[in-house]
């Protein structure tokens, strides 16, 4: 319903509604896209992933079970399945800003307004309540960067 798709759009057994595809993006099955999304070309959006007010870069893929709502993705950001943008604090809606070449780990959940830096990651169930320098990992809940490892010297 009053969507647009790019050519070689590929959508199948979904909901779009106000939503915008450039080109070569495939959708689906049983995606939700609502009023205010923009996806990016080559983007892969999967089963069971709704997205509202957001715009997706160029190659994001979101294969499934996920929520991006309120949330600017640059390029080619791979999101792992269940990870949730948690837009709504009781009052106002937040923005979560994740830049290109981010890696988001499976069920990771972002409490806006947080931003992801460039080539940063986050491990598998983190929780992002802060913003995350570029090229850093973070884990855990609250999500804190990733211990660096150290070297045991020998005895």
């Amino acid at each position: 319903k009053d969507s647009v798709l790019g050519e070689r759009c590929r959508v199948s057994s979904s909901m779009l509604e106000g939503a915008t595809l450039d080109a070569d993006v495939n959708v689906g099955p049983f995606a939700h896209l609502r009023p205010g999304t923009h996806v990016g070309s080559g983007a892969h959006i999967g089963n069971f992933v709704e997205v509202k007010e957001s715009m997706l870069g160029v190659g994001v893929k979101s294969g499934h079970f996920s929520y991006i709502g309120d949330a600017d993705v640059g390029d080619d950001v791979n999101i792992g399945a269940g990870t949730v943008t948690a837009n709504f604090d009781g009052v106002k809606k937040h923005r979560t800003i994740i830049e290109e070449n981010a890696f988001i780990g499976s069920d990771t959940t972002f409490v806006a307004p947080v931003r992801v830096g460039k080539g940063a990651a986050t491990g598998a169930g983190a929780v992002v309540t802060k913003d995350v320098g570029a090229g850093e990992i973070v884990v855990g809940v609250p999500a804190r960067p990733k211990p660096k490892k150290t070297k045991k010297k020998p005895a």
